[in-house]
């Protein structure tokens, strides 16, 4: 089908007025119209004393663009919209247009071909599997969240907990159904408060077409999913969480976007959004299209996205997916399926580009936003600055900690000796970065088992180990990530369609396992050393990284204040160790500030209940040492909390007092590095 219509739309447009300005036009093109939903898409607005919908579209290889709605039995043919010359734009105003209203752009290709697209700009769209976009206003909402944004900043001294969750799975109703944003809100917040979480973090809720692509193959980088509810109702979510001390992050995805027909491939009959050259266009690993990050417009586009979920929707900052996938051209492809860049070389320059003004501009807008990269290689400076060179993001996840960490807590305890450099190596580049470490929902899911069902060992020992491991997260350098179920032991994988299995906390494994990573959360939240000092070696110190026999580690983190440090002391194997001698930095009375053996979490008990006094005994590297208790499986965190001669009574300190009992001790220690 041939519609001749290019000089019609020409004429008409002459005569009608548009909502693009000659301004935002230029700035499109050049790639700086950071807020371009103010322009495209559907508007409600009143021209001429008429209400109705403004609609624009850039679509410049399109013959005739058409507005496709129930109202003409999605034909578009005689409702044209106009087209602005030399532009790219097309626009018309139709009256009597309401809210609600569905609708789609019937675009002319170059070939003559005719076909239906979503509106890459619009504000709402049908509840899948309907595709249709839907006419929706993004104004009105009364906010009440404006002493949280006065007062948020980018938490670099500050706690950072992150609670990671997918809105569809972490409840659903009795009958499968999903709870709406503002539903969600009153279940949530509670437990996440409760918590102890500083941060929800939500899987992508932009709109896509396939609920097991998780949101990460999107089809609307403007419109928050269909499935939980309308724009207003997930303005409220955010609303509620602020309200409540708790941030929102939102995972972003412009590395790449889905190939369904109504979305943005080829999006007016030849490539728009991606890259024209198949090579660079195609990801064949995840069956999508790669934006054209070299494209002006394309920049517009993926940046006034960032900051429209900000402005709008009072996101806290992104998640940004699979950065590597962006800056390599070579990702995931074999020979003969990338090419070089202009230097031979397989950086994408432009996405580089691309990654750096995002950031820099969010900044400039939004100071303190979030940006966060899933970044997995060993690209340099992810988080340094764009004026020094770097990406410019906030955070990175650290990828390498994570795959440390599960590959060691996976192995069989009698091999773990031979594993200790996975314990200790993460820290020779903890600080080369900001670092969020995370614990993430792809690492439970497609055969890799839930956290709980990665350790070895007994049903028992699975809990000590998964206790271990989180108490191994929250005292280690960097922020935190959790995916939900993790905080209460989810023994299966994350299953991508159902909900949680809430039903196991009726069992007290479960049920202590969740107070477990309640309390540690809290007294995460409570201990300054654990996150004043996260970005800088002030804030961490090895008492032992040696010990690979015993498989123990032990080390200080530190705060701005010397009182505030922290001794932690790891057994990473279902050994009780009677007497482990640890160095302290200063002479004083020692206290074991938490336990992940304590009984009241299910473990065997913590058997270190009364303080002790240092000992002038040297023991790694430090003047004075004490002797504790280090149950199987357990961390252990000590803290000092007065000078041996401040009226501490005698019966409540442990100490040897006599030499001969000092000495044997000590011998007694030495033998702790080399005890199985």
């Amino acid at each position: 089908m041939e519609i001749g219509c290019d000089e019609v739309s020409d004429m008409a447009a002459a005569n009608h007025p548009v909502a693009i300005s000659p301004q935002d036009i230029y700035l499109f093109h050049e790639g700086t119209l950071y807020r371009s939903y103010r322009s495209l898409g559907a508007h409600l607005t009143v021209e001429n004393g008429i209400s109705g919908v403004r609609f624009t579209v850039w679509a410049p290889h399109a013959r005739h663009v058409g507005m496709a709605s129930d109202w003409n039995g999605w034909r578009g043919e005689n409702d044209s919209l106009y087209k602005i010359p030399e532009s790219g734009f097309w626009s018309r105003f139709f009256p009597g247009i309401v809210q609600g209203t569905f609708y789609k752009y019937e675009i002319t290709g170059p070939d003559g071909r005719v076909f239906l697209k979503a509106d890459p700009y619009a504000f709402h769209a049908e509840v899948r599997p309907n595709t249709a976009s839907v006419v929706a206003s993004i104004e009105g909402y009364r906010w009440g969240d404006g002493a949280w944004r006065r007062k948020n900043r980018i938490p670099y001294r500050k706690p950072l907990n992150i609670y990671e969750m997918h809105f569809g799975t972490w409840r659903q109703k009795e009958d499968g159904e999903f709870y709406t944003y503002r539903e969600m809100a009153e279940l949530l917040i509670p437990y996440v408060k409760e918590m102890g979480y500083t941060h929800i973090e939500i899987m992508p809720l932009t709109e896509h077409p396939y609920d097991l692509s998780w949101g990460y193959q999107t089809t609307g980088y403007f419109a928050p999913t269909s499935r939980y509810g309308k724009p207003e109702d997930l303005m409220y979510f955010v609303d509620q969480c602020h309200q409540n001390d708790i941030g929102v992050l939102l995972d972003w995805v412009p590395g790449h976007f889905a190939r369904d027909d109504h979305g943005l491939r080829l999006f007016d009959g030849a490539p728009l959004f991606e890259y024209s050259d198949p090579l660079k266009a195609d990801k064949p690993g995840w069956g999508t299209l790669s934006f054209d990050f070299g494209k002006p417009e394309v920049r517009s586009f993926l940046i006034s996205s960032a900051l429209y979920w900000m402005e709008v929707y009072h996101f806290d900052g992104l998640r940004v997916d699979a950065v590597t996938s962006m800056l390599k051209l070579d990702f995931e492809k074999g020979e003969g399926q990338f090419r070089l860049n202009e230097f031979g070389g397989t950086d994408n320059l432009e996405a580089i580009r691309f990654l750096k003004e995002l950031n820099q501009v969010v900044s400039d807008h939004y100071p303190h936003a979030l940006m966060m990269a899933e970044e997995s290689s060993a690209w340099p400076m992810v988080t340094g600055s764009v004026e020094e060179g770097g990406l410019g993001f906030n955070y990175k996840w650290n990828m390498g900690w994570m795959n440390d960490t599960l590959a060691y807590v996976e192995t069989p305890f009698w091999d773990r000796p031979s594993k200790h450099h996975l314990l200790t190596f993460p820290i020779v580049y903890a600080y080369s970065e900001n670092y969020t470490l995370p614990l993430s929902h792809d690492e439970v899911v497609h055969g890799k088992k839930s956290l709980l069902d990665k350790m070895p060992g007994s049903y028992e020992e699975k809990f000590a180990g998964l206790r271990l491991l989180l108490a191994y997260q929250l005292t280690s350098p960097g922020k935190k990530l959790l995916f939900m179920g993790g905080e209460f032991g989810q023994f299966i994988e994350w299953k991508d369609q159902d909900q949680l299995d809430w039903f196991l906390l009726d069992y007290d494994s479960h049920r202590l396992m969740l107070e477990y990573t309640k309390a540690i959360n809290h007294f995460y939240l409570q201990e300054p050393a654990l996150w004043e000092h996260d970005h800088g070696m002030d804030g961490y110190q090895w008492l032992t990284p040696h010990d690979a026999g015993q498989s123990v580690i032990a080390y200080m983190r530190k705060g701005i204040r010397n009182k505030d440090t922290l001794l932690i002391v790891i057994n990473f194997q279902p050994v009780y160790r009677e007497r482990y001698r640890i160095g302290v930095p200063k002479a004083g009375i020692y206290r074991e500030v938490f336990s992940s053996e304590d009984s009241q979490f299910g473990g065997s008990g913590s058997p270190n209940g009364s303080p002790l006094a240092a000992e002038k005994v040297e023991w790694h590297d430090q003047l004075q040492s004490i002797e504790l208790k280090l149950p199987p499986l357990s961390v252990s965190i000590w803290k000092r909390t007065g000078a041996a001669s401040g009226g501490q009574p005698a019966a409540s300190v442990n100490t040897l007092s006599s030499r001969k009992k000092k000495t044997k001790a000590a011998k007694q220690s030495k033998r702790n590095v080399s005890l199985a």
